[in-house]
């Protein structure tokens, strides 16, 4: 099945170019649910994988795990680097801001413009210990230059470390908001920009939604207030492109779950979910949950329709 896969990658996506990622796809029509693209680019001298990630507007955990066989600090010059531009979208109505702490990517379906789009960005989330909520809420407001009022959690946080942030910290490029922020109806949380983006794409933050500065400078001028905001939590997920069905497995944000029974609820979840006429073998099943390289992988052609 490896085989299979590396090469309906190839096929998919043999020409490098200097952004193989987008921001915008072609919203499709239901039951198809998946956008983007793969493809490869060659690594230069300098590169990182952060480097490359940001270039093509991938976040940073996404492109290490579609590249496992690659150094993320020295690729080396000329390596080929796979841009995993290509992703499923989330069980959940395709409406407002629609976020997949999982997948940490941001899914926004804008109303009202000439043919339905879809427009995605990676992100970074909550680490362990200051989990993203989950559930739906919206837009209240929208601050440009926000200053940030460090809570009494992280204050004491940093206290321990030895650093004592100030009450206030104000707007400027030290500001850990960046320049732009949207609030959210839940007291605290926030999707904001960074003065650190090499963390998109990573668990770093306190529970707040954070995105490349590009990404949220477009996202701010884009979203009016009152936006519903649903945030999902589905490291499993189901494609379809046509007839083709597709697996998307991301790595299970809980750390400490048990093996044996996070092997269980994945193929119970196979069990109750697959599409009828797909069915893969538990050892193929298994191997793919443990890879979790977040890359949609072609499992099987629908039957057709007698």
């Amino acid at each position: 099945m490896d085989v299979v896969i590396r090469i309906t990658l190839l096929l998919i996506g043999l020409c490098a170019a200097t952004s193989i990622a987008a921001a915008e796809f072609p919203l499709p029509p239901p039951p198809d649910n998946l956008i983007g693209s793969l493809g490869y680019t060659d690594a230069r001298y300098e590169d990182t994988l952060i480097d490359i990630a940001r270039r093509h507007d991938i976040g940073y955990d996404q492109i290490r795990l579609a590249n496992p066989k690659v150094d993320p600090w020295l690729p080396g010059a000329g390596t080929p680097v796979l841009i995993p531009g290509e992703t499923i979208l989330p069980d959940a109505p395709r409406q407002g801001i629609v976020i997949n702490l999982a997948a940490m990517r941001l899914f926004y379906y804008p109303e009202g413009k000439n043919g339905k789009v879809v427009v995605s960005y990676p992100l970074g989330i909550g680490r362990e210990g200051w989990r993203t909520p989950l559930g739906k809420t919206q837009v209240t407001g929208k601050v440009k230059d926000p200053t940030w009022t460090p809570p009494a959690s992280i204050r004491a946080e940093h206290a321990e470390k030895g650093e004592i942030l100030p009450d206030v910290v104000p707007a400027g490029p030290q500001n850990p908001l960046g320049q732009y922020a949207l609030r959210l109806g839940w007291p605290g949380y926030l999707i904001h920009g960074t003065d650190k983006p090499w963390g998109v794409g990573m668990r770093v933050s306190h529970g707040c939604i954070r995105l490349y500065p590009e990404d949220i400078a477009k996202l701010f001028a884009a979203v009016p207030a009152g936006t519903p905001v649903t945030v999902v939590n589905q490291p499993w997920l189901w494609g379809r492109r046509g007839d083709h069905v597709y697996l998307q497995i991301y790595p299970v944000l809980d750390d400490d779950s048990d093996p044996a029974e996070l092997e269980a609820k994945f193929m119970l979840w196979l069990k109750e979910s697959a599409p009828a006429g797909i069915y893969l073998e538990p050892s193929e099943a298994l191997t793919l949950l443990h890879k979790a390289e977040g890359v949609p992988v072609l499992v099987g052609i629908l039957p057709a329709a007698s």
